[in-house]
C-alpha cells in the first residue's frame, strides 16, 4: 500500500486535477488504485491551498464516471461469458456477480446509485450493469450522483486530516460497515415509502 501511495501522490502532485481525474477513471475501470488514496490526498492538497475543494471532488467524479462507463461497455459487449471467464481479474467473483444480479432484480437502477457508496463493490458494479443492459442515461446519472457523494466525502476527509490524510486507508474498513448500514436503512426507508404510496 505504501508503494501505491507514493506513486499516487507523485502522479497527482505532477498533474494536479488531471492526475486525480485520470486515476479515478483508472480505478473505476476495476484497476486496483484505491480512491481512498486518490481523493484524500487531493483533500490534503486542498488544505495546503494547491487545489480547490469542489473542483477536486468534481474532477474525481467526472473521472470516476468516465471509467465506470468504460467498464459498463466491457460488461455490455462481453456479457456473462466475459464475466465468468475474466471477472475474477476485475474483482467480479462468482459470489459478487450473484449478489449484484440479486440487487438488480430487487432494486433495479437504484443499485447503481447505492453501490457507488460501498468500497470494494462501487467499481465492480459497472460490469454487471453492462451485462444487465441497464439504461445508459440513468446509469450515467446515478453513477455521477453516487460518485459525487463519494468524492465529496473522501476529499473532505483528506482536507480535515491534512498531513495525516493517509490514515484514511487504515481506518476506512471500519467506515465500510457504517456506510453499509446507512445504505441499507435508506433502501428500507425507500421501500417502506414506496409501499405506503
Amino acid at each position: 500500500m505504501t508503494g501505491i501511495a507514493v506513486q499516487v501522490t507523485a502522479f497527482i502532485a505532477s498533474l494536479g486535477y488531471w492526475g486525480i481525474g485520470i486515476l479515478m477513471a483508472i480505478e473505476s475501470c476495476n484497476i486496483p488504485i484505491p480512491s481512498e488514496l486518490i481523493l484524500p490526498f487531493g483533500g490534503y492538497l486542498v488544505s495546503t491551498g494547491q487545489l480547490a475543494f469542489f473542483a477536486t471532488a468534481l474532477v474525481g467524479t467526472i473521472g470516476g464516471t468516465i471509467g465506470s462507463l468504460a467498464s459498463y461497455y466491457i460488461g455490455l459487449f462481453g456479457g456473462r461469458p466475459f464475466l465468468a471467464r475474466y471477472g475474477r481479474y476485475f474483482g467480479a467473483t462468482p459470489g459478487r456477480i450473484a449478489m449484484a444480479e440479486n440487487w438488480f432484480n430487487r432494486y433495479d437502477i437504484w443499485t447503481v446509485f447505492f453501490t457507488r457508496l460501498l468500497p470494494g463493490i462501487r467499481t465492480f458494479i459497472s460490469l454487471p450493469a453492462g451485462v444487465a443492459r441497464v439504461n445508459i442515461p440513468l446509469f450515467t446519472l446515478y453513477t455521477f450522483l453516487g460518485t459525487l457523494i463519494w468524492s465529496l466525502f473522501l476529499t473532505y476527509v483528506g482536507f480535515v486530516l491534512g498531513v495525516h490524510w493517509e490514515a484514511v486507508s487504515s481506518w476506512f474498513h471500519r467506515v465500510d460497515l457504517l456506510l453499509l448500514i446507512a445504505i441499507l436503512l435508506l433502501i428500507a426507508y425507500w421501500l417502506w415509502h414506496r409501499r405506503r404510496r
